[in-house]
């Protein structure tokens, strides 16, 4: 466990240390904290958060509670001890210690109790419990969970015991859980998957919409007011809390981000992704900076910015050396700037690279990688094919080469192959949009038209945005292929007009 209340720690020179060694001098004189905190000049709370390792104590007032404790000096040793450790601790980056988007003026909602579909134990999906990684463990239930997550959010000075990291763990996975649940619902799909192009499994190519009905909050709400309550303990934790606490930090400001960014909203998803990175890198979490990175290579894309989504993808590889999962990922980005500059040279040898990793012996992951699905073969390789499908397509549009837009239709075809019947729908509504766009780039738009009739009738619901997207770049082909291709496409580029 991080700290168990009530326990004295080893002599690690921490505030903890120091505050435990409080609790239990309090205890034996007989004394409440708010008695304690009276015969010292202090609020109850004062004494609660230098209990809890939360307050550093100043000389004058150790030597106060020595003197009223009868303490014979410990505390003040134990002071010393602490002060030392905090003088070799390297202080955050002051972009670390602050939330990527601003509390606003409402309080964050608590997070209700997980319901069904919600994980008990770790590993679940993509998400490791931050302490004890692929080994797994079991999750409070769910009311214990709602009761320690509410806690933790309310009282910076409470402490940070592992069942309150579980409860973090559980809260965030239910939260997935919950947004995956409103994409089926309005999609009226089964299923919803976590593979794709973007970041990890967690936002998958579909993304995550609001949550369901009624008085539920919103996954995000809960996510980011969630989240500042894990950053404002960075500053003053301690060094062995620190990486746990970062670990949390970088996984919810990552399906914040995830979140904003299958959500429509790229500028938001951006500043909780960048600030993922940090947490990650501090943690020392090579696949939550891939993931990150990846996602902010896909908006790149999106803003139609080759430049800065190349630069992204480069920095996966940086991330994860000696990782052959990640630069497969790497080269595979890299391939989809170079295709939307319409470079074939460069994209075709990415692609190449990123297929050959692929095919190497893996040697063994860490443990903190060990387990996780979307770094699994069976889903790298169906990145690879769903990646290598776009960016060659960007490629037949950019040249006008029918031979790349047939390239790009066997890649597709191969990564719709992989997806299985009725496996990750929202991955398999862009791969057949996807499809459909590569006929059209191989001239051939009754076969595009044909892929396209299950999606144009969305029934009222909305797609998510990484496939509107997709979409509004076929829409823009049948609009200017019209004069050629008949009245089919003309009346096709309108109907999608009303989908996206």
């Amino acid at each position: 466990m991080l700290g168990v209340p009530d326990r004295i720690a080893a002599e690690d020179g921490s505030w903890q240390e120091f505050g435990a060694l409080l609790r239990r001098w309090r205890r034996h004189a007989g004394w409440t904290q708010a008695q304690l905190g009276a015969a010292v000049g202090y609020d109850h709370t004062a004494v609660s958060r230098l209990e809890h390792g939360a307050r550093r104590a100043t000389p004058r007032l150790v030597r106060h509670l020595d003197e009223v404790l009868g303490t014979s000096g410990e505390l003040t040793r134990s002071y010393g001890r602490a002060e030392s450790a905090e003088g070799d601790r390297p202080a955050l980056p002051a972009h670390l210690l602050r939330p990527p988007l601003p509390a606003g003026t409402r309080p964050a909602p608590p997070a209700p109790a997980p319901g069904r579909g919600a994980p008990d134990r770790l590993p679940d999906h993509d998400l490791q419990c931050p302490l004890h990684a692929a080994a797994g463990c079991p999750l409070p239930p769910p009311e214990a969970t709602a009761a320690l997550h509410a806690a933790f959010c309310a009282d910076p000075a409470a402490p940070l015991d592992a069942d309150t990291v579980h409860a973090l763990a559980a809260v965030l996975g239910a939260q997935l859980h919950s947004a995956e649940s409103a994409v089926r619902e309005r999609a009226g799909q089964a299923g919803h998957g976590r593979a794709g192009e973007s970041g990890h499994g967690r936002a998958g190519e579909g993304g995550h919409g609001r949550a369901g009905e009624g008085d539920r909050p919103e996954p995000g709400a809960v996510l980011e007011g969630t989240l500042r309550a894990v950053v404002a303990r960075l500053a003053d934790a301690p060094a062995r809390h620190r990486r746990v606490l970062a670990r949390l930090a970088a996984e919810y400001a990552h399906a914040a981000g995830s979140l904003r960014l299958h959500g429509g909203r790229p500028a938001t998803a951006m500043a909780c992704l960048d600030r993922a990175l940090g947490w990650a890198a501090l943690a020392g979490d090579p696949a939550t900076q891939v993931a990150a990175l990846s996602d902010m290579a896909v908006l790149g894309l999106l803003d139609a910015d080759p430049v800065s989504a190349g630069d992204y993808a480069r920095e996966i590889a940086r991330a994860a050396p000696g990782r052959p999962w990640a630069d497969a990922l790497s080269r595979l980005g890299e391939a989809r700037a170079t295709g939307l500059s319409g470079d074939v040279r460069a994209t075709v040898r990415h692609i190449g690279a990123a297929r050959e990793h692929l095919d190497r012996p893996a040697p063994p992951a860490p443990e903190r990688e060990a387990g996780v699905p979307w770094l699994a073969p069976a889903a790298l390789r169906l990145r690879v094919e769903s990646g290598s499908a776009a960016a060659l397509r960007d490629l037949a549009a950019a040249t006008g080469d029918p031979r790349l837009a047939r390239r790009a239709l066997t890649a597709a075809r191969a990564a719709l192959d992989l997806l299985g019947d009725g496996q990750l729908p929202a991955a398999r509504a862009m791969l057949t949009v996807r499809v459909a766009d590569c006929h059209l780039c191989a001239d051939d738009p009754q076969a595009a038209l044909a892929a396209l009739a299950p999606l144009l009738d969305t029934g009222g619901a909305p797609l998510p945005a990484l496939v509107r997207h997709e979409l509004r770049g076929v829409r823009a082909r049948l609009a200017a292929g019209a004069a050629r291709w008949g009245t089919p496409s003309a009346e096709a580029a309108a109907r999608l007009g009303h989908a996206i």
